[in-house]
């Protein structure tokens, strides 16, 4: 009696899921309105228009029921983007607003110039001339970061520096504007970047080429 009465339950559930799901669908897709159109700011023409056409799916989804993954992955997929952001506009029109990535510093790979961006991605340069840090070396981009921010929040100003040296140790060296080379330990560089500039406030370092800090309570200067 048990048995029997366990299947009937099985099948009024499968009766209301079948006739739900289709409830649903039918739902969804009559009582809602679909997309109409969606603008899309923050970079330029030619990106906008890119990103606009990779999008152009939206136009048959409903706008209450936008899968944000999707369209996340897809805007995401440029890597010149920082951030960025989806206003819905009822009844039927979307707004989204992108943020560019900051340009950090320049590099080469595969004979081919890149921008570093904030966001971590390596971005190609095409025809653009900026002031920006050039790094050599097979850069880990998480390192990169990693110094730039230790950089900035130290008293040592990122834009005096000309060139960025990166080597396999996870080392680096810095190379000003002034020509001065400044060999960094691995580790503790908060405390060697305020060491540089203590040296800086007592020392006229016109007179010398080389600042080596790679050795633990050691200065080496070089002229």
């Amino acid at each position: 009696m048990l048995l029997q009465i366990n299947r009937k339950i099985l099948i009024y559930l499968f009766i209301f899921f079948l006739l739900g799901t289709y409830t649903n669908k039918k739902f969804l897709n009559l009582s809602f309105p679909k997309i109409e159109s969606y603008q899309i700011t923050g970079l330029s023409e030619v990106k906008n228009n890119q990103i606009y056409q990779d999008l152009s799916e939206l136009q048959k989804k409903n706008i209450y029921f936008l899968n944000k993954e999707e369209i996340s992955k897809i805007i995401s997929s440029h890597k010149m983007i920082e951030k960025f952001y989806v206003f819905k506009i009822y009844p039927s029109n979307l707004n989204i607003v992108i943020e560019k990535t900051n340009f950090l510093a320049q590099t080469k790979k595969n004979g081919i110039d890149f921008f570093i961006g904030s966001n971590g991605n390596l971005i190609e340069a095409k025809n653009d001339e900026v002031d920006l840090p050039f790094v050599f070396g097979n850069i880990d981009i998480k390192e990169f970061l990693k110094l730039k921010k230790t950089i900035d929040d130290s008293n040592f100003s990122f834009k005096e520096i000309k060139n960025l040296y990166y080597f396999k140790s996870r080392r680096w060296d810095i190379e000003t504007k002034d020509n001065l080379l400044i060999k960094l330990p691995i580790e503790k560089l908060e405390t060697s970047l305020e060491l540089i500039i203590k040296i800086q406030e007592k020392k006229d370092l016109n007179f010398f080429k080389t600042i080596d800090l790679r050795q633990n309570n050691q200065v080496i200067l070089n002229g």
